[in-house]
């Protein structure tokens, strides 16, 4: 069985001597063990805990993919780490142990790729668009990005270092429309929220988020949306403790049914 690229990178770095010595156990390995990290016993399907580090519009979308991966591969786990991508790509940086990146946007993931830290090049699995998220019936009868202007309206958006914050300041530049935010939060998730416990009467956020929330909320679409979409690329990590289940659960997302999850979700295809 060929051996993966992350094997030959690792053969690589521990130098000539080590790998031999490596290349020789493998080479007396009982049969099967050379479907290595991630395989069930039997070499045949992924097991163990695959560790994935997603963007927070991602969690009801990858957390459905998860229960999937799980029912199909029985000795596997999906273990989620939810959040703003640009700390999430900070911890990985740091060398937090992690199999799968999920980022919101590109900039984040160009952090980890920059180092050197992904087992090849990252690929779009989906694309997001903002929408205005108020309370049911939009009691302020907010209809357009201008109307956010408005300074009796308390409006939050996501900080600026998270991908739907810089989305968001790319539209209201795109609109010529000046607002003044009670409050960045640090991530979509946090936004939405504040929405939802009426702290703030609108705040821009992911339209997948909106439908999330179900009746809760209630979305405003704007034009300059379309101007400010975002990209959503994913990578096995370099370092992955799981690179076989890892390379499974990628497989699962970038399929037929993981487009057909996300397309229900409200993301774009790539």
């Amino acid at each position: 069985m060929p051996r993966s690229a992350a094997w030959t990178r690792r053969l690589r770095r521990i130098g000539a001597p080590a790998a031999g010595a490596l290349l020789a156990l493998s080479a007396c390995s009982a049969p099967g063990s050379e479907a290595g990290p991630g395989a069930g016993a039997d070499g045949a399907g992924p097991a163990g805990t695959v560790t994935v580090f997603a963007a927070a519009s991602l969690k009801e979308s990858f957390t459905e993919l998860g229960e999937r991966f799980e029912k199909a591969h029985p000795g596997a786990r999906v273990a989620f780490n939810f959040g703003g991508s640009d700390t999430l790509a900070a911890g990985i940086a740091n060398g937090a142990p992690a199999d799968v990146f999920a980022a919101a946007g590109p900039t984040p993931m160009k952090l980890v790729t920059d180092q050197g830290l992904t087992d090849g090049a990252p690929s779009t699995f989906a694309r997001n668009r903002l929408e205005i998220a108020t309370a049911p019936g939009n009691p302020h009868r907010i209809d357009s990005l201008q109307d956010l202007a408005d300074p009796g309206l308390k409006v939050v958006l996501c900080d600026t270092t998270v991908p739907c914050g810089a989305a968001a300041r790319t539209a209201l530049t795109a609109g010529g429309v000046d607002v003044s935010p009670a409050s960045y939060e640090r991530d979509v998730k946090s936004a939405l929220t504040k929405v939802r416990l009426k702290e703030a009467d609108a705040a821009v956020v992911y339209r997948t988020d909106v439908r999330a929330a179900g009746d809760t909320v209630e979305g405003v679409e704007f034009p300059e949306a379309g101007r400010a979409v975002n990209d959503y690329p994913l990578a096995v990590l370099d370092n992955a403790p799981n690179p076989g289940a890892a390379e499974a659960f990628v497989r699962l997302v970038t399929s037929a049914e993981g487009r057909k999850v996300l397309g229900e979700a409200g993301f774009l295809a790539p």
